[in-house]
C-alpha cells in the first residue's frame, strides 16, 4: 500500500484495501477474545474463593457472550475458499406445483433477506417474476457483505417443504420444492472468455419496483448463452446499458460456477462418488406438519424451532455444512 503506483489501478488496490481491513479486524477480534477469556478465568477464580450469587450471574453471563463470539470467529475462520469473501448472487427457482411451490420460494426469499439483515449484509433485488396467484416464479439477488458467498454456498440445492396448505380448503399436507442456487459476485481479476456471438440479448418492460420508468421503457434486459443455455436478467437498474452490465456480471458468474461444479463432478467419479441433483436429492426438509423441524440431509444438523429458521436463523446450518465438508 506504500508503493508509489499503489493507486495506478484503483478496482486492484481497493481490493487489497478491503484484505488488508479484514485481516486487521480478525487479529482485533481475536485479542478481544483473548482478553474476554482471561476475564472469564479471573472472574471464575474470584467466585471459587467467594462463593456469592452475583458472580456466578456475572461469570455466566460473561462466558455465554465469549462462547457466542468465539462461534463466530470459527465460523469465519472456515471460510478459506477463493471466493468465500465475495458478495453472493443468490437466485430461487420455485419448483413444479404452481401456486404451492411458488408460495415457497417467497418463503425462502424472505428467509435469506432476514439472514442478511441479521448480519448487516445488503439486499440488492436484480429479478423479480412474480408468482400467477401468489409467491414468487423466481428471483435473483445480490447479498453484498464480506464473507457473504462463504456463507450462502451451504445453501445450493433443492430445498424441501411439508405443510397443511393454506390455498387447500381441505386442509390436505402438501409437499413443495425449490431450487437455490449460489454464486460468487465476480470482478475483472476473473478471466471468464465470452464471445458475444454466443449471446442472445432481449429487451422487456421491468415488472418490479423500482420508480417511474418502470413498464413505460424496455430497460430490463435478458441475456442466453446459446452453448450452455443459461439464461440471466437483471431489471434493478433504470438504465438498460447498467442492467446489460449487471446480466453481463450474473453470467460471468454462473458461467464460472459450471466449471466448478464440473470440476466437483470429475473429482467425484474419480472417488467413485455418484452426484444426483434431481428434485428428489433435496439438501434439506423443512417440516411444518405433523410435526416441527428443519434438518439438512447433508450433515444430519436439525432443530425444532422451524420459526427461528424461517425467521433467518441460519448460521447452525451453514456452520455443520462448513465442518461437514472440511471432515469429507
Amino acid at each position: 500500500m506504500s508503493q508509489n503506483d499503489f493507486w495506478n489501478d484503483n478496482q486492484k488496490a481497493q481490493l487489497v484495501i478491503d484484505e488488508s481491513n479484514e485481516l486487521k479486524a480478525q487479529y482485533e477480534t481475536f485479542r478481544v477474545l483473548e482478553s474476554q477469556l482471561e476475564e472469564v478465568e479471573l472472574l471464575f477464580e474470584l467466585y471459587q474463593e467467594e462463593s456469592e450469587a452475583e458472580l456466578l450471574t456475572e461469570l455466566l453471563a460473561l462466558l455465554a457472550d465469549l462462547t457466542d463470539k468465539l462461534a463466530t470467529y470459527e465460523l469465519a475462520m472456515l471460510l478459506n475458499e477463493p471466493y468465500d469473501h465475495n458478495n453472493a448472487i443468490l437466485e430461487i427457482h420455485p419448483g413444479a406445483g404452481g401456486t404451492e411451490s411458488q408460495d415457497w420460494g417467497s418463503m425462502l426469499l424472505r428467509m435469506y433477506q432476514r439472514w442478511a439483515e441479521k448480519h448487516q449484509f445488503s439486499v440488492e433485488t436484480l429479478d423479480y417474476q412474480i408468482g400467477d396467484e401468489a409467491g414468487i416464479k423466481s428471483v435473483t439477488l445480490l447479498i453484498k457483505g464480506y464473507n457473504a458467498y462463504g456463507y450462502l454456498r451451504s445453501e445450493k440445492g433443492v430445498h424441501r417443504l411439508v405443510r397443511i396448505s393454506p390455498f387447500d380448503s381441505a386442509n390436505r399436507r402438501h409437499t413443495s420444492f425449490a431450487s437455490v442456487d449460489i454464486m460468487p459476485e465476480l470482478d475483472d481479476t476473473v478471466d471468464i472468455v465470452i464471445n458475444s456471438d454466443d449471446l442472445k440479448i432481449d429487451t422487456f418492460r421491468a415488472s418490479g419496483a423500482g420508480g417511474q420508468h418502470i413498464n413505460k421503457t424496455d430497460s430490463a434486459i435478458r441475456i442466453t448463452h446459446i452453448p450452455t443455455g443459461v439464461v440471466v436478467a437483471s431489471q434493478a437498474q433504470r438504465s438498460q446499458i447498467k442492467n446489460k452490465a449487471q446480466a453481463m456480471g450474473m453470467l460471468r458468474a454462473k458461467l464460472y460456477q459450471i466449471e466448478l461444479d464440473k470440476k466437483a463432478e470429475e473429482a467425484a467419479s474419480l472417488r467413485g462418488e455418484q452426484l444426483d441433483i434431481a428434485w428428489g436429492s433435496q439438501i434439506r426438509s423443512y417440516v411444518f406438519h405433523p410435526y416441527s423441524m428443519v434438518k439438512d440431509h447433508r450433515t444430519s444438523f436439525e432443530t425444532g424451532n422451524t420459526q427461528a429458521v424461517m425467521d433467518g436463523d441460519l448460521d447452525g446450518f451453514i456452520d455443520a455444512y462448513l465442518k461437514w465438508l472440511i471432515a469429507k
